[in-house]
């Protein structure tokens, strides 16, 4: 038998193997692949959260943890025992009968000497070898001294104020300059309009490098807003391409009827938008204003350029991230972190259940 036919018999054997034949076959590959699933989504979800989970857990080790190479993943701190008024380290020793857990009272370079916290009254007891290879006791001791170093470090209230003050005035800009322009797309029509509104989308694909140099001028050497939170709150009034694009397309989801049924009891433009078009767009509206919450809460680009001179207007992200610059340690920067995180991930907690709910983005011409 040649190497060819072998290698075909080969693969008709594997090919009836693998075909599933009858109910019971077909079942068991069901099976079999709803379990293959299952262990993949399982795997992705704790690849994806691991990072989040070292986070939280690091934000709250002690500082005495990260140069120990014994001590475990979690936040903890070694036993101490106190003896004759001092409190010395608990470490496992090992002796020929087993392993004990002894407090060092006299470190030595070749030998050193412990007391047993079960038994004090037996005294010293001795043990040769080096005690710095030896692993400590450990227990669970999370701190928040991180938080409060971090407190202490930066001015975290007063950067947290000014992110607030951004997201409320920054949002009161964009829903309602946003949301004018897109009632105007949708409901009236004018001459050019959908190329207009080409062009608008157009702009998305328009890198924000491409456009820093020029607004960098405008905004500082020509209008002399540096330093000020004008450069980061002015555009906004403007509107945004990408919820003028969102709101734009729910609001010609809205049967046209009911605005002239509103028209026919006098309802004017403005009228029928806040009494006929947002109520049924609430879910859309609000999806813009958490995109948008996240966009400014995480902004630090335009902060740097502006507001480096005026450390008293920086936001929450900017200052945080400043200050991961000046003290690069891991317990601290991913206290900081945590703390960024925490208000937007309340956010979307409370508002989850209108997220996204009854929205549904059509085509352009709907």
């Amino acid at each position: 038998m040649t190497a060819r036919e072998t290698l075909s018999k080969i693969v008709r054997r594997l090919r009836r193997l693998l075909t599933p034949s009858g109910y019971i076959s077909l079942r068991a590959w069901d099976s079999l692949g709803t379990g293959l699933l299952r262990l993949v989504v399982f795997a992705l979800l704790i690849v994806y959260l691991f990072p989040i989970l070292f986070m939280i857990v690091t934000a709250f080790v002690p500082a005495e943890q990260l140069g120990d190479r014994y001590a475990p993943v979690y936040p903890a701190r070694q036993v101490r025992y106190p003896y004759e008024g001092k409190d010395y380290r608990v470490y496992n020793v090992p002796f020929e009968s087993g392993t004990r857990q002894l407090a060092l009272v006299k470190p030595g370079p070749k030998a050193s000497q412990f007391i047993d916290p079960q038994a004090p009254e037996a005294g010293l007891i001795a043990w040769e070898g080096s005690w710095r290879t030896l692993p400590g006791v450990y227990e669970f001791s999370p701190t928040l001294e991180n938080f409060g170093l971090l407190f202490r470090a930066t001015r975290f209230p007063q950067m947290l104020q000014n992110s607030l003050w951004l997201v409320v005035i920054g949002e009161f800009g964009v829903l309602v300059s946003s949301t004018i322009v897109a009632y105007g797309f949708s409901r009236f029509p004018l001459p050019g309009g959908n190329l207009l509104f080409y062009l608008l989308i157009a702009t998305i694909l328009i890198p924000e490098k491409v456009t820093l140099i020029p607004t960098y001028f405008m905004y500082v050497r020509v209008l002399d807003w540096n330093g000020s939170w004008l450069p980061l709150l002015v555009p906004l009034f403007f509107g945004n391409a990408v919820f003028i694009f969102l709101l734009r397309q729910n609001f010609k989801s809205i049967p046209k009827d009911l605005d002239e049924a509103a028209m026919l009891d006098g309802a004017g433009p403005l009228r029928i938008l806040f009494s006929v078009v947002l109520p049924q767009s609430w879910p859309v509206v609000i999806t813009v204003a958490l995109l948008h919450f996240y966009y400014v809460w995480n902004e630090t680009r335009q902060a740097a350029l502006y507001l480096g001179i005026r450390p008293d207007l920086a936001p929450v992200s900017f200052g945080i991230q400043n200050f991961q610059s000046l003290a690069p340690i891991q317990n601290v920067l991913q206290a900081s972190a945590l703390l960024v995180m925490i208000i937007p991930v309340i956010v979307l907690f409370i508002s989850q259940r209108y997220f996204m709910r009854d929205m549904v983005i059509t085509g352009l011409e709907k």
